[in-house]
């Protein structure tokens, strides 16, 4: 909505600053926050009065946790998601296609992610839906995602996979893109999704990982930057950086609410959305391999739990004591708070790795 008003600034000159990404990015962080704070009391009270006994906690789970966080609201995703939905509105350019297939895939896993929750708090049941199903409608919206990306990006990187640390390793997958992307894509979100166990776990790595992609982002979409850095130029995909910094603002006010205690989870309605964003901008930029390093500390938990099933399955023994692996450092006698500072540094040094692909090259 702000961005129109550059059609002001022929008369009031101030306008003109509504053309720079990096203003309306700015914008879009303060806007996604203050919306939170304002209004994420009121939904948390309306949340824990429709959902009375709150979000079920694993009876395998931690022990501990069937005492800590018995009672706890979730759905919190819905105000992470009405956050970066209103300060996108108001501060990307709407005629950008990147922008709304971004926001296609987040809003699309969001409501996902919302029935799935759903289903969890009123039957009062730890198994949501089929996992089938949700895998194959993530994967319908994946697809179609990637099917639209494809036709925005300038062949033949369009349907190529661009390798980092190197000038012009690029590698034509051909249709063979579209199942890349969409496992990208539906990896990213699940990743998030098993990370979420733990009060702030999930959301400042999410953050980190927005900032770090907002970044490449908005180089990757200017002719000039992109040429300097030797990355792929993708016209367009600057304005995703307005959307991550969207979710940053939104990130930012649900830790306020998620931090230990937690009055709220965000549960499957926000980490499915925000990693299905993730994934969807990564693919959209044509870093999907640099989110893998960026989103290592996402990669590390989705791996554990992948290890886990497999060895018990194939040896009738555990690797993990328990998984995802934050529950595995719990069992060791990790306080809580530990796991998350460490896992929140971890992902500060991804991220950090991440970007050094962008010059090393």
């Amino acid at each position: 909505m702000f961005f129109w008003l550059i059609e002001l600034s022929d008369k009031v000159s101030f306008f003109n600053v509504f053309r720079y990404i990096t203003f309306r990015t700015g914008g879009a962080i303060v806007t996604a926050m203050v919306f939170v704070f304002l209004f994420g009391g009121p939904i948390i009270d309306l949340l824990r009065l429709k959902q009375g006994k709150g979000q079920p906690i694993r009876a395998d789970g931690p022990q501990s946790h069937l005492v800590t966080k018995i009672g706890t609201p979730t759905m919190g995703g819905l105000m992470i998601l009405s956050g970066v939905l209103v300060s996108t509105l108001l501060w990307a350019n709407p005629t950008n296609p990147y922008v709304w297939v971004v926001l296609g895939v987040t809003l699309g896993f969001g409501a996902i992610g919302f029935y799935d929750d759903y289903l969890k708090v009123t039957k009062q049941s730890h198994a949501g839906f089929s996992g089938r199903t949700r895998l194959f409608v993530e994967a319908a919206i994946a697809v179609a995602a990637c099917l639209v990306l494809a036709s925005l990006a300038k062949p033949p990187i369009a349907t190529s996979l661009v390798f980092p640390f190197f000038k012009d390793a690029v590698l034509n997958l051909g249709w063979f893109f579209f199942v890349v992307g969409t496992f990208v894509i539906v990896g990213a979100g699940n990743a998030v999704n098993l990370t979420d166990g733990l009060d702030g776990l999930a959301i400042v790595p999410v953050m980190i990982a927005a900032a770090t992609f907002g970044l490449i982002a908005y180089l990757a979409g200017n002719a000039v930057f992109s040429e300097y850095l030797q990355i792929h130029f993708v016209p367009g995909t600057g304005e995703l950086a307005v959307v991550c910094g969207a979710m940053i603002g939104a990130g930012l006010g649900f830790l306020w609410f998620n931090a230990p205690p937690a009055s709220i989870f965000m549960g499957d309605t926000g980490s499915l959305a925000l990693g299905g964003m993730l994934g969807a901008v990564a693919v959209a930029t044509k870093h999907e391999i640099v989110l893998a390093i960026v989103g290592g500390l996402f990669v590390l938990e989705a791996v554990s739990v992948i290890v886990q099933v497999v060895s018990f399955k194939l040896t009738g023994k555990r690797v993990f004591r328990m998984a995802p692996i934050h529950h595995h450092y719990e069992q060791l006698g990790w306080t809580e708070p530990q796991i998350v500072i460490r896992f929140w540094i971890v992902a500060v040094v991804l991220a950090l790795a991440g970007l050094a692909t962008l010059k090393l090259r």
